[in-house]
């Protein structure tokens, strides 16, 4: 691409809204990046200056000085610049001869290019931080915003292409971060510096040079065009190929009981091999690039060279003249390329930015009110008004109408086929999603109205699935309270009757559980997240089958601890095992959404309805 196609593709890049965004992430280090800027400058500058000291030297030379020739005089259409260096190089001659002169020469040379290269290394050196500070920042605030944004927006992106946006989409804009710098800062300087020596020397030259650049600057545009387009299909497709890998490892016991290796690996090489193909297109196209870009610049600079030696020969411009043109010209290439690289980082960068910023700008459905009110203790009930609910994307409502309300100090117990909204209306307390319809009242407040940090404290949640993470026992059962003592660890842990297994692990409660909790069986890891419900002591209890993976005997001894740690506690509980809500103080019954049957349990046995139905089939009344 010639040189004012690469101008203007920075151009538009730079106004680009997205790019002006990524810029932004560089002011918290505008210290270093002046600093870089700056060894950008000089460097550019020492390859400048070496251009127009050449051409003196090269006419003194070639004339003879230094032997007895008379010294050249002055030139009348020369600056006056050019003609104090063309007496200097002239005094230089006479005074050292041809070898001193020459030595002379080549110290600047060698001076010039340290410059350049100690200036270089400045600039990056000043320059590393901030590449990495910047991914740092970018990684930082969207771990964040995953943290900030609602549960609904998870169930519509897959966990691996999340993955590979905080890893290959950031690394893209990483490399844009690098191309911006080097080619924004230091080219422009280098080339139109020599731009400006080339229209000097011989203008008509010049223009015959921008008619050649902008002939194979067409040629090599059209491959740059679909960049942008084809790195985003890429990164999503690579999105898709480690979405399957999540699935992979965190299935394999039901691929491998299944005998489901081959179908799992089918499917993943089927996706793999579209990411493959889609990158095979890019590559191609990318690769293309140079090997053209280079063979044109060969046929540019031959065509230069037959074109420049007719005007030698016409007497139009001289041999010293037309070299140091050349040599001005290939000054422009190297930069040019630089461009060339750079323009192709930037459009998959911006690409990267896209999926990236799709996270960073994804509008937070749950948020604090403006005027949010704090709230430190729970005192009187919780209310659900007429709350309806229903999922993105759902043929139908999860909630219908339910009317709840839970004094203080009592246990409401849900109970109901799975897919009768149990979850889904333990999930509305804490805000993990708001009603569709309807209003969940706290204390007289509606819980919008309410800051939902101060709310969640409130809280404690043992969900059906055992969340835990790889770190040791006392991390996962105190990760939530900072100031829990060693003491208060050990008094959870036994009172989810966690504590025996623990002290026989290799560490005890030091012990590392693996990803997941995957070093304990399915009963230890819910008792790990019982112990952590149980050390937070809050006065709410949200408790989703929080029993459901326990054996016979740990489920006895749990059941029993929690009974005691309820006392004059207000919980919801979720159980598909009905003997373990039956002395709550009113159950529920759920179905489709609506509240069918609602009592204890001997006046819902009384009733011989929907719970009667469920016991029966249990079997335990």
């Amino acid at each position: 691409m010639p040189t004012l196609l690469r101008v203007k593709c920075w151009i538009n890049c730079l106004l680009n809204t997205k790019m002006i965004r990524l810029l932004r992430y560089y002011l918290p280090y505008k210290r270093l990046l002046t600093l870089a800027i700056v060894c950008n400058m000089l460097m550019s500058i020492f390859v400048v200056v070496s251009i127009p000291a050449l051409l003196p030297f090269l006419q003194i030379l070639f004339s003879g000085a230094g032997d007895g020739v008379t010294p050249t005089q002055p030139l009348p259409h020369k600056s006056g610049f050019q003609n104090q260096l063309d007496l200097f190089f002239e005094q230089l001659l006479l005074n050292h001869g041809r070898e001193g002169a020459l030595l002379i020469v080549c110290s600047f040379l060698v001076f010039a290019f340290l410059g350049k290269n100690l200036f270089r290394y400045l600039s990056l050196y000043f320059l590393a931080p901030v590449r990495n500070g910047v991914v740092r920042d970018l990684r930082q605030k969207m771990l964040q915003k995953m943290l900030d944004l609602p549960l609904s927006f998870f169930s519509e992106e897959r966990k691996g292409d999340l993955m590979s946006r905080f890893a290959a989409d950031v690394q893209e804009i990483e490399w844009s971060i690098m191309g911006v710098m080097e080619a924004l800062v230091r080219e422009p300087i280098v080339i139109s510096g020599s731009l400006a020596y080339m229209l000097w020397v011989g203008p008509s030259l010049t223009g015959f040079v921008f008619v050649l650049l902008l002939f194979s600057g067409v040629i090599i545009g059209s491959i740059g065009k679909t960049l942008r387009k084809q790195s985003g299909e890429a990164q999503s497709r690579l999105g898709t190929v480690m979405s399957l890998v999540e699935e992979t490892l965190g299935g394999l016991r039901i691929l491998k009981g299944f005998n489901a290796e081959k179908w799992q690996s089918e499917r993943f090489g089927k996706e793999n091999d579209s990411y493959a193909h889609t990158i095979t297109r890019l590559s191609r196209r990318r690769d293309l690039a140079s090997p053209l870009s280079e063979f044109l610049g060969i046929s540019v600079a031959s065509v230069l060279l037959w074109f420049g030696a007719k005007q030698v020969f016409a007497g139009e411009i001289t041999g010293p003249t037309f070299i140091t043109f050349l040599y001005a010209f290939y000054s422009i290439t190297e930069p040019a390329k630089a461009f060339s690289a750079a323009t192709y980082s930037i459009r998959k960068g911006l690409g990267a930015l896209e999926r990236v910023e799709a996270i960073l700008d994804a509008p937070l459905a749950i948020r604090d009110a403006d005027n949010a009110f704090e709230i430190t203790e729970f005192k009187d009930k919780i209310e659900f008004r007429n709350v309806s609910f229903q999922y993105a994307n759902a043929e139908r409502g999860a909630l219908e109408n339910i009317q709840l309300e839970i004094p203080k100090g009592k246990i409401v117990a849900l109970v109901g086929a799975s897919g009768a909204g149990k979850s889904t209306m333990a999930d509305l307390l804490p805000r993990f999603y708001d009603p569709s319809e309807g209003q969940i009242i706290l204390d007289g407040k509606n819980i919008r109205d309410l800051r939902m940090k101060d709310l969640r404290a409130l809280m404690g949640i043992v969900s059906q699935e055992a969340i835990l993470f790889n770190d040791t026992v006392r991390n996962n059962i105190a990760f939530s309270t900072d100031d829990a003592s060693a003491s208060e660890v050990e008094a959870a842990a036994k009172a989810a009757n966690a504590h025996e297994f623990i002290i026989n692990l290799p560490e005890g409660y030091d012990t590392n559980i693996g990803d997941r909790g995957s070093k304990l069986s399915g009963g230890q890891r819910q008792r790990l997240t019982i112990a952590r419900a149980l050390l937070k002591n809050p006065p709410i209890l949200i408790l989703d089958e929080a029993t459901s993976a326990l054996d016979s005997e740990s489920e006895k001894l749990v059941q029993a601890a929690l009974e005691r740690l309820l006392e004059n506690r207000t919980a919801l509980v979720i159980a598909h095992r009905l003997s373990t809500v039956q002395h709550a103080n009113e159950i529920i019954v759920l179905d489709g959404g609506r509240i069918v049957e609602r009592g204890t349990h001997d006046s819902l046995m009384q009733l011989s309805g929907y719970y009667r139905k469920l016991v029966d089939l249990q079997a335990i009344g």
